[in-house]
């Protein structure tokens, strides 16, 4: 059996990238609420604030290593893999991803290590600024990120020279209504996920302390908080950590979920104009309708519109999810794919650059299963997300959770639910692209686009792809694994394996750490 040298470089570049991006949206919402809760710590003096800052500023500070461990492989693939698709977009990419790097990136970096090893040393004001100063570079440094992912599906201020995208004005590109859209989209899914991994994990502890007896509760049905003398760190101040820091990752949850559904809202009407193929595969809308399909049957895995059923709509929804009103008719797959042929072609152009895919049929459909589920997945898991937080906000009211071990691992699980959501959407968005690797944009720019057939490195075989593959992904699977471990490790060991100055006990985990800075080892 021949091997597709650029089916295995997309299973590469997928894997490699969505491995990578499960720590994205927690390094950006994570270290917001870090730099919330230590801003809180300098305005209170609150011994509480200051144990939430060092616990979940350690779990922070592990997703960030790994984080730029995973994200170094990603640009080298450009050049790697990709080297025709480099070739196209580099006058483009070349703006947006120095600035991320020298600008962003340093300013991310640098500030992070002040905080890290200013612990005790800088005045508290400037330790503080520090924090805040990395997690800005943080969200700086994915704009511009967001910026090169957006110009590839909305191709903006440049113009064809020679069969290479030249930009002509950076602002355009700076300013691209779909990165502005995506930008949003992508903060408030980050914020999501930061919520939702302060609820989960606050959960846990507030559990423990009550199966342990700790914590009980009284006659009007309110906590009562105790603490273990025999364990230090475990008293009345480790209780407000973990109550406090539930709730402010539940309301943080929730605003989040309802600024992913405006911006998402946003989001959308801006791929019915310039992406109206991929819209029409996730709703799985064949022909012209107004309909929203909630559920369809049938193979939606082969492409095949005479295989699909749809067998719950909503009336007006399509129309107001890409027109916001109910009832313009959107277009679907069958009228779609006749504009398509006409304005870009039925068979890919006979050139070496198309390898063996070269005078090949383009399939201007995305994978319908993919699409369709993947946008699905993408709403549904974010809403699970919102109702755990919003359960999580009520059952708390009278301090404690429940003593339900099958809440607390109810909870634990709903960390997952924003990262896949993220994931899914993501998913959806570089799938729905295909054929193009970079879409071509409807309103002009004539001839600014490419299939991805043509992207790939001419020199690579199938073997070499495969050799790499197989790599990355046992490399990234060991990552995996060390990053799982150091925070279920630290996770379980609460505050004190942030803050071994609570306690002497064997209860801070075996990691060799400077017990007056016990930040730096991460570092």
């Amino acid at each position: 059996m021949d091997l597709d040298p650029v089916l295995i470089g997309r299973w590469q570049f997928g894997i490699t990238t969505v491995y990578h991006f499960w720590m994205v949206p927690l390094t950006l919402g994570l270290g917001m609420l870090v730099a919330i809760l230590q801003t809180r710590y300098h305005r209170t003096g609150n011994e509480m604030y200051l144990r939430s800052t060092k616990f979940f500023g350690k779990l922070f500070l592990i997703n960030f290593i790994m984080g730029v461990a995973t994200g170094l492989v990603q640009e080298f693939q450009f050049g790697m893999a990709w080297s025709e698709y480099s070739r196209f977009v580099g006058d483009v990419f070349g703006a947006p991803l120095a600035l991320e790097a020298l600008l962003a990136f340093f300013l991310e970096s640098t500030f992070l290590g002040l905080w890290i090893f200013g612990w005790g040393r800088l005045p508290r004001a400037v330790h503080l600024g520090s924090l805040w100063c990395a997690v800005i570079g943080s969200w700086i440094s994915a704009y511009f990120i967001i910026v090169a992912n957006s110009w590839m599906q909305h191709p903006v201020g440049v113009e064809l020279v020679e069969g290479r995208a030249v930009m002509t004005d950076v602002w355009a590109v700076l300013t691209n209504n779909t990165a502005l859209a995506a930008y949003a989209h992508t903060l408030c899914g980050a914020l999501a996920v930061g919520g939702s991994f302060l609820l989960g994990i606050s959960w846990y502890h507030l559990y423990r302390r009550r199966k342990d007896g700790i914590d009980t509760i009284g006659a009007d049905g309110k906590v009562v908080v105790g603490s273990a003398p025999d364990v230090p760190g475990r008293d009345a101040i480790d209780h407000q950590v973990w109550i406090r820091s539930l709730r402010i990752g539940a309301v943080v949850g929730l605003v989040a979920f309802v600024g992913v559904a405006i911006t998402g809202d946003i989001q959308s009407k801006l791929m019915f104009e310039q992406q109206p193929m991929k819209m029409a595969s996730a709703e799985a809308a064949c022909h012209d309708g107004t309909e929203f399909s909630v559920l369809t049957i049938g193979d939606p895995s082969s492409n095949d519109c005479d295989g699909v059923e749809n067998v719950f709509e909503i009336p007006g929804l399509l129309s107001f999810l890409a027109k916001g009103d109910f009832n313009t008719p959107v277009h679907g797959v069958t009228t779609l794919l006749p504009d398509y042929q006409e304005k870009y072609g039925t068979h890919l152009p006979e050139d070496e650059r198309y390898g063996q895919h070269s005078g090949e049929k383009i399939d201007y459909q995305p994978i319908m299963i993919v699409t369709y589920w993947g946008f699905r997945f993408m709403i549904g898991f974010g809403m699970i997300a919102a109702g755990v937080s919003a359960l999580g906000l009520w059952l708390t009211r009278k301090g404690t959770v429940p003593a339900s071990p099958w809440l607390m691992r109810g909870a634990l699980l709903s960390i997952t639910a924003p990262f896949i959501a993220n994931s899914a959407g993501w998913i959806f968005t570089e799938m729905g692209r295909q054929p193009f690797v970079v879409a071509p944009n409807p309103a002009q720019l004539d001839g600014v686009y490419m299939f991805t057939q043509a992207a790939l490195s001419p020199e690579l075989t199938p073997g070499m792809l495969l050799f790499s593959l197989i790599s990355l992904s046992l490399v990234y699977g060991i990552l995996m694994v060390v990053e799982l471990r150091l925070l279920i490790v630290y996770i379980r060991g609460g505050v004190a394996s942030a803050m071994p100055e609570v306690t002497k006990t064997n209860h801070t985990p075996k990691i060799t750490n400077d017990e007056d800075d016990v930040l730096s080892f991460a570092y």
